[in-house]
């Protein structure tokens, strides 16, 4: 493999990089937002996962933003992964990059979604994948264990409050944000209502300082 490769697409990187995954030797690290990213490595990824826990050198973690924790599967399929004798932690505000890092030796790396699909570039190069590494493990550092956040009580967040958290983040108008629901100005207004006695929040300007924090803002 060259030392950077450019990709285009989901299907286009599970077929070029199957073998990389196939090849690890000692440590699987990933940085997520959210567990959308990178989905579609499930298979390969908990193959990976497997081989290491199985060698004995339990190197498997997984960093997300407070965003991964909104829904149930998340939370579960996070909590799974530390059951099986890998490492979580999730990260103080939303993860600027999202990247795989395989046995020091290679870097993935994933741009932003594109209607064309998303890009994403895979590299060998020491230097590049070092300097990946050291961004990671700088931000693992400073990140709150799965458990410990857990029991910080994070918000439960169905879909619907999600969307409102994020009108809010983004300051919408309770009219734009209402007909974007597809209900009345009235039952947005009680919904919010609802949104910031969960968040124990006193204004919505609080409330949308809560979306930043939770990677839902924007």
């Amino acid at each position: 493999m060259t030392e950077i490769l450019t990709i285009r697409g989901d299907l286009e990187l599970l077929a070029r990089t199957q073998h990389i995954f196939s090849s690890i030797r000692e440590e699987f690290l990933c940085a997520v937002r959210d567990l959308t990213t990178y989905a579609h490595l499930s298979t390969p990824g908990q193959a990976a996962r497997d081989r290491v826990r199985n060698g004995g050198t339990q190197q498997v973690r997984k960093l997300c933003s407070p965003a991964a924790l909104v829904d149930e599967y998340s939370r579960k399929h996070l909590s799974d992964i530390v059951e099986q004798g890998g490492q979580v932690r999730i990260a103080a505000t939303a993860l600027p990059h999202e990247t795989i890092i395989i046995d020091r030796r290679f870097a993935i790396l994933a741009g932003l979604d594109a209607p064309g699909g998303r890009e994403y570039t895979v590299t060998t190069s020491p230097t590049l994948v070092g300097a990946v590494y050291a961004l990671f493990d700088a931000a693992w550092t400073t990140a709150t264990d799965l458990n410990a956040f857990l029991r910080g009580e994070q918000p439960h967040l169905d879909a619907e409050s999600r969307t409102i958290l994020r009108a809010l983040g983004s300051g919408a108008t309770d009219e734009t944000a209402a007909r974007q629901l597809g209900t009345s100005v009235r039952t947005y207004r009680r919904r919010v209502a609802d949104l910031l006695t969960a968040l124990e929040a006193d204004s919505r300007f609080q409330a949308g300082m809560r979306a930043g924090e939770l990677g839902l803002s924007g």
